[in-house]
This record gives structure tokens, C-alpha cells and sequence, in this order.
């Protein structure tokens, strides 16, 4: 990834940043940490930047955007239209912006690549042990004073074979965890870090996806979602799978076709499945929606006892929190002072 070398601001001008989609724990990390980059001031709105929304950004300097933004082609028009060229992201993933589009305009898009792999690799086992020890169905039952254990069998993970598919920074935090738990652990990546296997002992082999599906008793996905990756996880890549394989997904909804999933489930080839995004989430992520009634395959999906979701929840700690607000931040300030932005924080 490219370094980009760009001009200051007026000197003295503050660098003014408009951050979409706020929840209160987002103020608070960003507030915390804004007192150490004295060229930055921010303003908060709970609007999501969406190409509707994007000239609330008229006057500003630059947009800051989570993972649930809609960064298309036309959000980015507009913004430039406005004057703005530089999108902050705050999240690692960058599927959301146009970058094509981005790049042709001249605008610069900025990232925070690996806020805490091992929070989200942590929450990625919970959900694993959660959804093949029927923690959540246990736990309701002791609330209901039924102390039964029938239904609630699981499989010790010790001595089996976890799978984990790409061995990025979250990806080889979990190989590290399933190794803790004296499994075999097995990576597929497209760029295989043989260090895992030769010098930190996490991974005992890389191996192709099919090698992966038909050996491994856990699955856990930590792909980034493209062209190549979108429903990688389809019936006939499901077919391939140990029967009663525990399945997670902290990566991307799309990585996972939602309906052959569920068909994997009723079958029993999926044994139990731990989810922290799934492909329909778009209208739900981090948004309160008790008051309405609406269909969503998170009904069909709760209602299997070996199923436990989350609301794109992995990443939530109050470290990842910090890295987050430091990381967009100093690309803000660096921005401001004509700085090259963080290695490796540069989409384009």
C-alpha cells in the first residue's frame, strides 16, 4: 500500500471534521483522545453518510465513516462537490467506499487497519464456545429454574481441528487462542505467513479451502469481502464440510450465503454457528429496532438452539475503542500538517 504525500492546510486553520453516525461510546473515545491533536476539532451527527446525507458535510474539511456508511460512488460526488477530499474511515475494512470512484476523483480515503485482532479473535472463540455449549439456551433455562441438561451437549474442542480462513492479524490472533485450547490448527491464505508455522507454532500447516472444509471441526472466517470472497461460504462449499462443524463468522455478512447456512443447520452438516454479521444486517447494525415489526432472518436464525448472533459486536472493547479514535485522529492531524498518513492506513 502506497504512501501518500499531501498538502497542508491554511496554517492555523484547524483541521474541522464532521464524524457520521455516532453513538454515545464513539464521543466519548474520540473526545478522550482528541485532546492530544490540537489541529483536529470534531463535530458529531447519529446520521449515517449515505449520498442523501452528504451535504451535511458542507463546510467541513473532511467525513469520518464507520463500516455501515454507504461511501458509494455518488456519497463521494458530493463530497468533493463540497470540497471535502478526504474520507476517514474508522473501521479496517474499506468495502463500503467506492474506492475505484475515489481514486479518479482525487480523493483520499484513510483507514484503521488492525484496531485489536485479538479482541475480535476473542469474541470469535466466545461465540464458537457459546453456540457448541448452549450457553445462551443454559442460561435461559437457569432464569426459568430448569436445571435439565437435555439438549445441551456439546464437543470438546481439545484434540480437534480448527480451520481458519486467512491468517491475517485477526485471523492468526485466533490461531493462537485455538492452540491454547491443544487443537490442530489449520490456515488457508492467499499469501501464507509461514512464520505462523515456522517460528510462532500457531498454525501446524497451510492448506487449500477444500483440505480446510472436509478436516476442520471449527471454521472461523476472517476474509476481507470482495469479488472473489462474496458468498464463498455456499451450499456446495457447505457439502464439503465435516458434518456437526461449529461455524463463525467475524468477517463480512457476504462472505456467507444466509439461506445455505440455514439449510447447513436444519441438515446437521453445520452442528452449531456462532455469527457476528450476516449478509441482511445493512438496516439493523447498531440501530435499536424493538419498537418495530419488520421480517428478518435473524428471527429464523435465533430461533435454532445451536445458533448464537451478535451485532457486529467482535471489535468492541474499550482498547479497540481508543485505537480507533487515536488512529483516525492522527491521520486527521497529519492531514492538517501535510504529513504522510499512518503506514498502512491508506486506502487511496
Amino acid at each position: 500500500m502506497h504512501i501518500i504525500l499531501i498538502q497542508p492546510l491554511v496554517k492555523g486553520v484547524a483541521m474541522k471534521v464532521l464524524v457520521f453516525g455516532t453513538m454515545s461510546y464513539d464521543k466519548d473515545s474520540f473526545n478522550k483522545e482528541l485532546p492530544d491533536f490540537p489541529h483536529v476539532t470534531l463535530e458529531y451527527t447519529d446520521v449515517e453518510l449515505t449520498p442523501t446525507t452528504a451535504a451535511l458535510a458542507k463546510g467541513y474539511d473532511a467525513v469520518c465513516a464507520f463500516v455501515n456508511s454507504n461511501v458509494s460512488a455518488m456519497t463521494l460526488e458530493v463530497l468533493k462537490g463540497l470540497g471535502i477530499e478526504l474520507v476517514l474511515m474508522r473501521c479496517a475494512g474499506f468495502d463500503a467506499v467506492n474506492v475505484k470512484t475515489a481514486q479518479e476523483i482525487g480523493m483520499k480515503v484513510t483507514r484503521v487497519p488492525a484496531y485489536s485482532p485479538e479482541a475480535i479473535a476473542e469474541h470469535a472463540m466466545a461465540l464458537a464456545l457459546a453456540a457448541n455449549r448452549h450457553i445462551c439456551k443454559g442460561y435461559n433455562r437457569i432464569r426459568e429454574n430448569n436445571f435439565s441438561l437435555t439438549g445441551l451437549v456439546g464437543d470438546t474442542l481439545h484434540g480437534k481441528t480448527a480451520g481458519i480462513v486467512d491468517c491475517g492479524r485477526i485471523g492468526a490472533a485466533l490461531c493462537r487462542i485455538c492452540k491454547g485450547f491443544g487443537m490442530t490448527v489449520l490456515g488457508y491464505d492467499l499469501y501464507p505467513n509461514q512464520k505462523l508455522v515456522d517460528e510462532e507454532h500457531c498454525v501446524d500447516r497451510f492448506v487449500s479451502l477444500d483440505e480446510l472444509y472436509a478436516e476442520s471441526n471449527l471454521i472461523s472466517l476472517h476474509a476481507f469481502l470482495n469479488e472473489e470472497s462474496y458468498r464463498m461460504i455456499n451450499d456446495k462449499a457447505i457439502a464439503k464440510m465435516k458434518p456437526g462443524v461449529i461455524f463463525v463468522n467475524t468477517g463480512r455478512g457476504g462472505l456467507v450465503d444466509t439461506q445455505a447456512l440455514i439449510r447447513g443447520i436444519i441438515s446437521g452438516k453445520i452442528g452449531a454457528a456462532g455469527l457476528d454479521v450476516y449478509e441482511e444486517e445493512g438496516p439493523n447494525v447498531y440501530q435499536d429496532r424493538t419498537s418495530e415489526v419488520f421480517e428478518s432472518v435473524t428471527t429464523q436464525l435465533c430461533a435454532f438452539p445451536n445458533v448464537v448472533m451478535s451485532s457486529h459486536q467482535a471489535y468492541f472493547t474499550h482498547e479497540a475503542l481508543s485505537q480507533i479514535a487515536r488512529v483516525t485522529l492522527e491521520n486527521a492531524e497529519r492531514y492538517a500538517e501535510g504529513k504522510e498518513f499512518i503506514e498502512r492506513s491508506v486506502v487511496c
